[in-house]
């Protein structure tokens, strides 16, 4: 049993206990007031809702919480002053003619009151909004477009015959092409002897030119 008190909140016993003293004493001002039976006890319980009611709207975000406070002071004044009259403030037997008009028209202003909470508005977050209250929203970097520059070809190296035999040119056309005081193709030398001129520069510079030219 003491491990069971233990765990419950104090807080919790404490609302407990004002609540039914509350209860209590607003059920024995309505039945003073000439609401018996059961209409005695539907009181305590319509200050109570709209107390609560109105405490929810208060913990609403993005609510309109003026309405709220309004009727949570009204509950909680109605609460209040009930526990007060029935501490030997008023006479139980005759009560004021105010506090008997006022205690039957509670229905009807509960019912106002939770009517306003339930159907007012609450602001919708619009669509584009970006909540960085709770959170950091990192924005992507803006694609940059790069222009990709494609590798230059791979010389493909023949000798200066073989460059002869596929541009239909004699061997002296290519050689002296590839020599002289201006020479107009490149040479690549793949060993002591070896001398060797590419293909493809070979036929942008002689193209097909009849042999022996």
């Amino acid at each position: 049993m003491r491990p069971l008190l233990r765990r419950l909140d104090p807080i919790l016993i404490q609302a407990v206990i004002a609540a039914a003293l509350s209860f209590a004493h607003i059920h024995d001002i309505a039945e003073a007031a000439g609401q018996g039976g059961w209409k005695a006890w539907a009181y305590p319980i319509s200050v109570d809702l709209l107390m609560v009611m109105a405490w929810r709207r208060i913990r609403t975000p993005d609510a309109k919480h003026g309405g709220a406070w309004v009727w949570f002071i009204v509950s909680l004044t109605a609460s209040l002053g009930a526990n007060i009259a029935t501490a030997g403030v008023l006479d139980m037997a005759h009560l004021p003619v105010a506090l008997r008009v006022l205690v039957a028209g509670w229905p009807a202003l509960a019912f106002l009151g939770g009517s306003l909470l339930v159907h007012s508005e609450v602001k919708k977050p619009e669509e584009g909004d970006v909540e960085t209250a709770d959170e950091e929203v990192v924005l992507d970097p803006p694609m940059v477009e790069v222009e990709q520059v494609p590798a230059p070809p791979k010389p493909v190296l023949v000798t200066y015959a073989e460059a002869a035999r596929a541009l239909d040119v004699a061997p002296e056309t290519v050689r002296g092409a590839a020599n002289g005081a201006n020479p107009r193709l490149t040479k690549y030398s793949t060993g002591p002897r070896d001398v060797r001129v590419d293909l493809t520069e070979a036929r942008k510079v002689l193209g097909k030119r009849p042999a022996g030219v």
